[in-house]
């Protein structure tokens, strides 16, 4: 879909549709009481008769209003005024775009992100619309024989503006906004492509041809052998079970001067998780392919970096990998020996990312990082925790998690912190290496961290836990994007000082 921004009235506006809100009960928008006029109090009348209320999510499309020179109106339901936040815009512009998609208006303008909303200004509105509006277009049928994209859908969605003086901000939030959107496309497309297809070998496939298309981005992609050599014994662990050969896919973004200490992205790129020897149950089984959902979202991240042209120096690293049962596979009980020299009695072989991601973030600190985030769907007491909502956050140090909480307010995609104490290190020991891989039915989301600490002690590093925010189950079963645009608003907010 294509975006752009304009200023002008309401009511001179030529095209397919125009759009414009209500608040609840039957309270017409700024730009719904212009049109209001122009065409002799017609929208007034509908309030009126109680065809459109103004609830949040009602919508109501109008055809041939006397006055107007467009050839339809589509009201939008606000929610009540005084509950009209962050949360109920974004709902409003997604509603808004979801409705015209089917409606076989190709084209609209919307006076959506002219609407008031507290602490928001132009920029912030504009790139949500454009996020939520692509978000709520996005469609998967790359498996399909059959596509079932609409016939006529929606192709351009024009950001209106009251003000001329406006354009500019807005300008700006359009393009912020649409490489969050092409991020997350990419990053929902890697996810919900089926694991016989998106394999390690595809996701360097995928890196390369990102590298082709920027410039300023080198790919690397390591062997088995490579990180035999490396000694790389836990991430090479998970693959024994695998047919398929383990992939460490290095991407280096160069946007800033070559001695400035680059932001590392780490994803976990697990294509297939059946639990290993530790197998898991089989209902559900096929969401397990989401759980390279971490190196998908670092990828898309890295897209939009790209896209931006972003004044910094970023590495992205996936270790990529199936997890499956074979006659060669790790079993529990077994002791590895990890790329940092610390043994590790693997347990479980379900708890397979953190293996995969010790050796990567111990690989991280060769680029001397000015900090590491890794991204993982990790751990299944994280979505018991916090739902579907909120991405797990740990880390060692302060002022980056403010940083990444900052950053998930401003976008949307929220984290929650949870404490990374001392204490829960003690659930790690183990009698026959450094420490166990799995820390007991308790805290299993902090414990995971707390082992992932033991890799990054001299590093600034943080840890989003995102089993239970990367994809959607039930009729809507798909990967979401997230946290491309917590992740992307980080890096922006870096770059601004």
């Amino acid at each position: 879909m294509h975006f752009n921004v304009k200023s002008g009235s309401p009511e001179k506006q030529r095209g397919a549709c125009l759009v414009v809100g209500v608040h609840e009960p039957r309270h017409l928008s700024d730009a719904a009481k212009a049109l209001d006029a122009a065409s002799d109090g017609a929208l007034t009348a509908i309030v009126r008769r109680g065809d459109h209320d103004g609830q949040a999510g009602e919508t109501l499309m109008l055809h041939n209003l006397p006055g107007l020179a467009c050839e339809r109106v589509l009201l939008v339901g606000l929610g009540k005024k005084g509950e009209f936040h962050d949360a109920a815009y974004r709902r409003a512009c997604a509603t808004a775009a979801s409705a015209l998609d089917k409606s076989g208006a190709t084209e609209a303008i919307s006076y959506l992100a002219d609407l008031p909303l507290k602490g928001r200004d132009i920029y912030w509105k504009a790139s949500q619309a454009v996020v939520a509006s692509a978000s709520a277009c996005y469609r998967f049928d790359e498996t399909k024989s059959k596509k079932e994209a609409p016939k006529r859908p929606l192709k351009k969605l024009t950001l209106a503006l009251a003000e001329r003086s406006a354009v500019p901000e807005g300008e700006r939030g359009l393009r912020d906004g649409q490489a969050i959107a092409n991020g997350m496309a990419l990053a929902q497309r890697l996810g919900n492509l089926p694991g016989n297809i998106c394999t390690p070998n595809f996701l360097a496939e995928q890196a390369r041809a990102l590298g082709k298309a920027h410039c300023k981005l080198k790919v690397d992609v390591l062997e088995e052998k490579d990180m035999e050599k490396l000694g790389m014994g836990a991430l090479l662990a998970v693959a024994r079970g695998s047919r398929q050969p383990a992939k460490l896919i290095v991407m280096h973004y160069k946007g800033a001067a070559r001695d400035e200490r680059p932001v590392v992205l780490v994803g976990k790129g697990v294509t297939f998780d059946s639990g290993g020897i530790s197998l898991k149950p089989g209902a559900a089984m096929d969401e397990m392919k989401f759980d390279m959902c971490g190196a998908a979202g670092v990828m898309g991240t890295l897209q939009a970096c790209c896209e931006l042209e972003l004044p910094l120096n970023l590495v992205v690293i996936v270790p990529a990998t199936e997890n499956l049962p074979d006659g060669l596979a790790t079993k529990p009980g077994d002791v590895v020996t990890s790329m940092s020299g610390q043994t590790i009695e693997i347990l479980n072989t379900d708890a397979e990312g953190r293996l995969v991601l010790c050796d990567a973030l111990s690989y991280a600190a060769r680029f001397e990082p000015a900090l590491i985030v890794d991204v993982a769907t990790l751990t299944g007491a994280c979505v018991v925790a916090l739902g579907k909502h909120a991405s797990g956050l740990l880390g060692n140090h302060e002022p980056l998690i403010h940083a990444l909480l900052k950053a998930g307010q401003s976008s949307g995609d929220r984290a929650w912190q949870m404490p990374l104490w001392e204490e829960y290190q003690e659930q790690l020991k183990s009698n026959f290496a450094d420490m166990a891989n799995i820390g007991g039915p308790q805290a299993g989301t902090i414990t995971a961290a707390c082992f992932l600490s033991r890799f990054t002690k001299d590093q600034h590093w943080a840890h989003l836990d995102i089993a239970g925010v990367a994809w959607n189950q039930g009729d809507k079963k798909g990967a979401t994007g997230r946290p491309v645009p917590l992740l992307t608003r980080f890096l922006l907010d870096r770059v601004a000082g």
